[in-house]
């Protein structure tokens, strides 16, 4: 018991309080991780007691991944029990993932076909001054798809307030939305959310690809630039000019050192509102002025 009080402490000193006890079976287990989404299971761990109690925990959500240990080594053969554990956590980690990753997907796959083409009318399309693109809807959320290696992945679902929310499980790190015809030596954008890539899209009649977030810049670049390596690709960035570090310019920067590309952001008039962050943010001011 004092192993699993102990692996416990160490996983509350990454996620907070949890009221209830590991299970200590070598098996992966997942669990509601403090502050998520009520219902959610995003947190994993395997835990194991015979000889050096050891284990493995972390996050699909976040994508962390810490091991734990209740005490050193004392030799080469009690190292290599505790190296073959964490091997063994990790495999388990990536097939419960690909599981994950591959029902995210097929689900994504059944709303599409079954959903209606969005409404012109929707609010957040009207709030952002858009047109469709294509796009589908379910109720009344909106869904953008996101495409890796030119097969349908996960879904983005965009609601009537503007919050947006990806299948629970599903890939997003180098999945992006693509919009247009990509052609070979056209411009290529890459930029974060789906607004934004539809106003560039709107504006140039250049094919873009809407990584959905900063983070996902980079891995959707890089997927790009191996599919379509003769594109000319810009990064058009968030310009996150009220955030310390401004994310969306470092993430853009980033993007487009990892690719050889261009790199864009909005050019702000004097009077422009400091809260601007995008492209469609731009667009929309100028429209009502």
């Amino acid at each position: 018991m004092d192993g699993v009080i102990a692996f416990r402490d160490a996983m509350q000193s990454t996620f907070g309080l949890l009221d209830w006890l590991p299970i200590a079976d070598g098996s992966i287990q997942r669990f509601h991780v403090p502050g998520d989404k009520a219902g959610t299971l995003n947190g994993w761990y395997v835990l194991y007691l015979d000889g050096i109690a050891s284990g493995a925990f972390g996050s699909w959500k976040t994508g962390s991944a810490h091991t734990w240990c209740s005490r050193e080594p004392v030799d080469a053969r009690e190292a290599e029990q505790v190296r073959q554990r964490i091997e063994q956590a990790r495999r388990q980690r990536q097939a419960e993932q690909h599981q994950r990753q591959q029902s995210a997907a097929e689900y994504a796959n059944r709303l599409w076909r079954d959903a209606r083409r969005a409404d012109p009318q929707h609010p957040y399309l009207t709030r952002k001054g858009l047109r469709t693109h294509g796009l589908r809807q379910r109720g009344d959320a909106l869904l953008v798809p996101l495409v890796r290696n030119g097969v349908l992945a996960n879904l983005q679902r965009i609601y009537l307030d503007g919050s947006k929310r990806f299948l629970s499980g599903g890939i997003v790190t180098g999945c992006y939305s693509p919009l247009g015809v990509i052609t070979p030596g056209a411009p290529l954008y890459v930029c974060e959310g789906w607004a934004t890539g539809a106003t560039i899209h709107a504006d140039t009649g250049a094919a873009v690809a809407c990584a959905m977030n900063a983070g996902n810049l980079r891995p959707a670049a890089l997927a790009l630039r191996e599919k379509h390596p003769h594109a000319s690709l810009i990064i058009a960035g968030d310009d996150d000019r009220q955030t310390e570090g401004n994310p969306g310019r470092m993430a853009a920067n980033a993007a487009a050192v990892a690719v050889g590309g261009l790199v864009v952001f909005p050019l702000w008039p004097q009077d422009a509102p400091a809260d601007l962050t995008d492209f469609n943010d731009l667009a929309n001011w100028r429209a009502a002025q």
